[in-house]
C-alpha cells in the first residue's frame, strides 16, 4: 500500500479568533500541533518531524513572533516546498466581536500599546498579506468554539485520499462575499419568505420555507440546471488535483433561499466528502 502523503497545517490570524480551539480540534482530527515554533527555525524542524507515523503537523503562528511577521511568505514558501499539501488556516472574526472576548477574558492584546481596539487595528493592517496567502479563512464572529470545533473535525477527520473534498456555504450578501468561496451562486431572484409574516422569522431549514421558495418554476429550473453543471465541475476539478472546493449559495440575509438551496443540494448531489455550514444563519 502506499504511503500516505503527509500533511502540514499552518494556523495563523487574528488575536481571540480562535486559534486555541482551532488547535486543539486539530489535535483530535490526529494532527501533531507546535505552538509559535521560532519561525525561521520550522522549514528545518518540518523536515526532521515529518516522517511514517508523524504524518500529520500543525503548526500554530501570530503576530507575537516578529520573526514570522518579517518573513511569512519565504517561510510559507519553503515549508511548501519541503510538504507541497500545506494548507494555510487564516481564523478572524469582526472587530466588535474580538474587543468583546478580550472583555470577556480580561486580556490585553498582544500587539497592543494603548488599548485592545488599537491592538486589533494593528493586528489587522499587519497580516492583511497574509490572509491573502490563506489557502482557507474562516470567520469565526458567529461560531461558538464547539461550533468552530465541528468545522475542523468535519474538514480533517475524513481520510484525505477521498480526494477533492467540498464545502457548501449559505451566506448573506449584505454579510459580504466569503472569501474562500471558489464558486458564488446569487438566488436573490427567487422567492423571498421574509416578505411572507408566517414565514419571515422561520429558516430556510425548515419545511414550510423550503417549499415557499423551491416549489416555483423559477427554483425548478434554475436546480435542472444546476445539478448537471456539478456533476461535470467536480470531477473535473478532481481530476486536475484540486482538494478543496467551496460552492458559495447566496441570498440577501443568508437565512432563508440560500440556505434553503444549500440544503436541496446537500441532499441531492452524490459526494461522499461533502459538507455544509450556514455563515449567516443566525445573523440578524
Amino acid at each position: 500500500m502506499p504511503e500516505t502523503p503527509p500533511q502540514l497545517i499552518l494556523l495563523t490570524g487574528l488575536s481571540g479568533a480562535g486559534k486555541s480551539t482551532a488547535s486543539h480540534a486539530l489535535e483530535d482530527a490526529g494532527f501533531f500541533c507546535i505552538d509559535n515554533f521560532p519561525a525561521l527555525l520550522l522549514p528545518d524542524l518540518v523536515s526532521k518531524i515529518i516522517q511514517p507515523g508523524k504524518r500529520r503537523l500543525a503548526l500554530v503562528m501570530d503576530t507575537r513572533d516578529d520573526e514570522f511577521y518579517n518573513n511569512y511568505p519565504r517561510v510559507i514558501s519553503e515549508l511548501r516546498e519541503t510538504v507541497p499539501d500545506l494548507r494555510v488556516i487564516y481564523l478572524e472574526a469582526a472587530a466588535d466581536i474580538l474587543l468583546r472576548r478580550f472583555s470577556a477574558m480580561r486580556r490585553l492584546h498582544p500587539t497592543a500599546s494603548e488599548s485592545v481596539r488599537d491592538g486589533i487595528v494593528l493586528e489587522k493592517r499587519r497580516f492583511t498579506t497574509l490572509r491573502e496567502l490563506a489557502d482557507i479563512i474562516i470567520d469565526t464572529s458567529s461560531l461558538t468554539p464547539h461550533q468552530l470545533r465541528a468545522v475542523l473535525l468535519k474538514e480533517y477527520e475524513t481520510a484525505r485520499e477521498t480526494g477533492l473534498k467540498v464545502n457548501l456555504l449559505s451566506f448573506g450578501f449584505k454579510h459580504g462575499l466569503p472569501p474562500e468561496a471558489d464558486l458564488v451562486f446569487d438566488v436573490r431572484f427567487l422567492a423571498n419568505p421574509y416578505f411572507v409574516p408566517e414565514l419571515k422569522e422561520m429558516s430556510g431549514q425548515e419545511q414550510p420555507v423550503a417549499d415557499y421558495v423551491l416549489q416555483t418554476p423559477e427554483a425548478d429550473e434554475f436546480l435542472a440546471r444546476l445539478l448537471p453543471l456539478f456533476d461535470f465541475l467536480v470531477p473535473s476539478y478532481a481530476r486536475e488535483g484540486k482538494t478543496y472546493l467551496t460552492i458559495a449559495i447566496g441570498c440577501t440575509g443568508g437565512r432563508h433561499r440560500s440556505v434553503a438551496v444549500a440544503e436541496y443540494l446537500a441532499h441531492h448531489l452524490d459526494i461522499r466528502t461533502l459538507t455544509i455550514r450556514h455563515r449567516d444563519l443566525l445573523k440578524r
